[in-house]
């Protein structure tokens, strides 16, 4: 269930319901072996001539050519049949020395090459250094943003050297599901003239289109096509007054982050992102907070790199954005805000005395010039667009070349370190209170919160301020010792747990944090609130599903997608119009059932195959094998109150998880398939488990026999445990109500019960 920070009430019911925890701050992985940068690994790319030909003759074209893709480097060697290829990019597709794309799934949906889908192979026909956007996704890692992944590599087409490649990873929903934990929301990408400037309260006016694209591009969920998100954030940044803004603005955008990635793009000058040229910037709904994420792109035209005539070295950090009509909001009213504005500081301030520092960095810079140096002599591209010469190369890490490199890249840094260090203002800060989760506890049950919690000073206090009942404020400290739901010791990830609310009370409740020099910071704004009463809602069921269909079913498109079916148990026909299903507890909407109404005893197949042009009934999400949370929501005017939930272990191709009883327990593996059918005459899957020897079944006379003395239990299909039993071979039934249970030993053997 999403819960936004805002007041609001929260309905909870006792279900079959399992809490689901996850941690939202950004995830930061490993190189691993596409992006190792300790070599400069050699890609091949075997295409038809004739195809590359007329690729190079249609610059223009954005239609991907079947090819074979070929990887050596330090630790694999690996060959892809039938990848996609095509060139990328803007201006580099007029360049001598141009950009590639290659896509793994384009013509085998569904495939990808170490947990991608696509890689960037940029050529940097304007950087003579090929090492300005290397050593700028470099310090994004280094400020613990979400930036791509990189390396240098070197690029051969059907055996012909084309040169050293920055090989960057794609930014899509495989890069947002790795680095937040979900993929769900919605991924704008935004290129010029995306300002963010407001246009209006319709979503749709922010679908403006530039030349052949939109400014602000949907790459996810573009069946939906929705822009309210997107046009809620501009709304609020726009048109919040000055008082409401800091609160305002932290509910909807992942400020803090933000304001690391302004002081990156102010310091290496990166002129054309959203800052100065509205250009580059991706922006990403994260469902777990329910906040917007900014994260770079094409960190290219940086370290001097100038067409403009600026002199981006000296340029005053807090005005750096275009002058006149060119306002951009979401930096200008950052430095309008005076805590949005210090914590920005904070942050140029650690970039120009910590993360640049030349005795670290320049080695660092010197190790990855040093290492390409021979590639780039032997490259028959480089020299093209430019004139450049191996000598050119190393100088320009030193001093101008001249043109449009106005600085050497060591050059720049000690300037901009400088200016920068005159200019940064020193103003104490608030701690930070960033990427705040809690699980979703049933009445009783211990409710759990962490958040990430930041200062420039030693911290004194971070706690939970909560009210039960409205009553008296009590605390709950949060500790960063990895053991109150942190995950590690010292990671900045407090953690803290509130005792269970019991049925029919409320809680309330804010995070606290508070410095040694007394600065402190509580968010959210409003506090979170939840009552806990009982529920009346509709006896909806996920009775049945299937995550891996093989061969088993077909769709009306004849696919063997995933299916899951809904069935009513209760007494009344239910419209479904208004519920939704999701694969994302922190996302509870996101999938909304079409105009139906099922009714009582009735079924319904929903196809999660993540293809809703195929009809009403399927999904925007697909059902993992491996494993994973699946739930059924009531309407929004009900708080997205939870109709059912499970979370499933792996899944067997063909094989079916349902309930032994139509809305029952216990959930296990069915012998038949019954999609749009009861599960009634089903069983236990006696393959899945070994079966108990009982007799007389059905009981007649109040006495079960075993086939030998065991110990184990007997459940009724609630999951209730009636009676527990220790080495007996002979079990009284005379209190158990005529029924179906299940008994179970301590070894794992299992069969059904009938007493009558």
């Amino acid at each position: 269930m999403i819960m936004k920070f805002e007041t609001k009430t929260y309905l909870f019911a006792v279900l079959f319901f399992i809490p689901f925890i996850t941690f939202s701050q950004p995830n930061l992985p490993e190189a691993g072996v596409v992006f190792d940068d300790s070599s400069v690994p050699r890609i091949d790319i075997q295409i038809n001539p004739d195809t590359l030909d007329w690729i190079y003759n249609n610059v223009d074209s954005y239609i991907e050519w079947h090819a074979t893709f070929i990887f050596n480097g330090n630790a694999i060697t690996d060959t892809l049949e039938n990848v996609g290829f095509r060139l990328r990019g803007n201006t580099s597709r007029y360049s001598a020395k141009k950009s590639f794309k290659v896509s793994f799934n384009t013509f085998e949906p569904g495939r990808k090459w170490y947990g991608l889908e696509k890689l960037n192979l940029n050529g940097e026909h304007n950087d003579p250094s090929i090492m300005r956007s290397k050593l700028s996704w470099e310090l994004v890692r280094e400020m613990g943003l979400p930036g791509p992944r990189c390396n240098h590599v070197r690029v051969y087409i059907n055996g012909n050297f084309y040169g050293v490649y920055i090989n960057v990873e794609h930014i899509d929903e495989e890069f947002v599901k790795s680095r937040f934990d979900n993929n769900d929301g919605n991924l704008f990408k935004c290129l010029y003239p995306a300002d963010l400037k407001y246009k209006g309260s319709n979503p749709d006016v922010y679908k403006e289109v530039y030349g052949d694209r939109r400014a602000y591009d949907l790459k996810t969920n573009s069946g939906l096509d929705n822009y309210s998100d997107l046009a809620n954030l501009i709304d609020i940044l726009n048109n919040t007054p000055e008082n409401d803004f800091y609160c305002e603005i932290t509910d909807v955008f992942n400020v803090f982050d933000y304001l690391k990635a302004a002081a990156i793009d102010v310091f290496i000058a990166n002129w054309d992102g959203y800052i100065y040229n509205k250009n580059n910037f991706y922006l990403y709904h994260n469902t777990e907070t329910d906040k917007m994420e900014y994260i770079h792109y094409d960190l290219d035209n940086t370290y001097g790199i100038d067409w403009f005539g600026k002199e981006w070295s000296t340029r005053d950090i807090y005005d750096w954005e275009q002058h006149g009509s060119e306002v951009r909001p979401l930096y200008t009213k950052m430095m309008e805000n005076q805590e949005f504005r210090d914590l920005y500081s904070a942050y140029m301030q650690k970039l120009v005395v910590d993360i640049t520092d030349p005795d670290v960095l320049f080695p660092r810079l010197n190790e990855l010039r040093d290492m390409i140096a021979p590639y780039v002599a032997e490259d028959p591209y480089y020299p093209l667009d430019y004139g450049y010469d191996i000598d050119d190369f190393y100088n320009s890490f030193e001093e101008p070349i001249g043109a449009h490199v106005e600085k050497g890249i060591k050059q720049y840094i000690n300037e901009r370190r400088i200016s920068a260090n005159s200019q940064v203002e020193e103003n104490a800060t608030i701690p930070v209170i960033n990427y705040i989760h809690f699980d979703y506890p049933l009445p009783g049950e211990d409710f759990w919160i962490s958040a990430y919690v930041s200062a420039l000073q030693p911290l004194q206090t971070v706690r939970v301020e909560y009210q039960v009942n409205a009553g008296t404020t009590q605390y709950a400290t949060l500790f960063d010792d990895g053991d109150h739901n942190d995950k590690e010791a010292g990671d900045d990830i407090y953690g803290a747990m509130i005792p269970g609310i019991p049925m029919n009370n409320s809680l309330s409740w804010q995070i606290s944090a508070t410095d040694e020099f007394g600065k402190s910071n509580i968010l959210p704004c409003e506090p979170v609130f939840i009552q806990f009463e009982p529920s009346d809602e509709a006896a909806l069921f996920i009775n049945e599903f299937m995550a891996d269909n093989e061969s088993f079913i077909t769709d009306e498109a004849g696919q063997f997608d995933d299916w899951i079916e809904i069935y009513n148990g209760d007494a009344e026909a239910i419209w479904l119009g208004d519920k939704y299903l999701t694969d994302n507890p922190d996302n509870p909407d996101k999938w909304l059932f079409p105009d139906i109404t099922l009714q009582p005893g009735e079924f319904i197949i929903v196809w999660a195959d993540e293809d809703q042009g195929q009809g009403p009934l399927h999904t925007n999400f697909k059902l993992n094998a491996a494993g994973e949370y699946l739930g059924l929501f009531d309407s929004q005017s009900t708080a997205f109150f939870p109709l059912d939930t499970i979370t499933y272990g792996e899944q067997n191709p063909d094989m079916v998880f349902g309930r032994f009883l139509d809305g029952g327990l216990p959930w296990m593996y069915l012998n038949t398939p019954t999609p749009g059918s009861t599960n009634e005459t089903n069983s236990v899957d006696m393959s899945e488990i070994d079966k108990l020897n009982i007799y007389p079944n059905p009981v007649v006379n109040g006495w079960l026999f075993l086939s030998k003395p065991v110990s184990g239990k007997i459940i009724n299909l609630q999951g209730e445990v009636l009676i527990k039993f220790e080495m007996k071979q002979k079990i009284g039934l005379n209190n158990i109500k005529p029924g179906l249970y299940i008994i179970q030993t301590v070894d794992g053997k299992s069969n059904k019960l009938i007493v009558q």
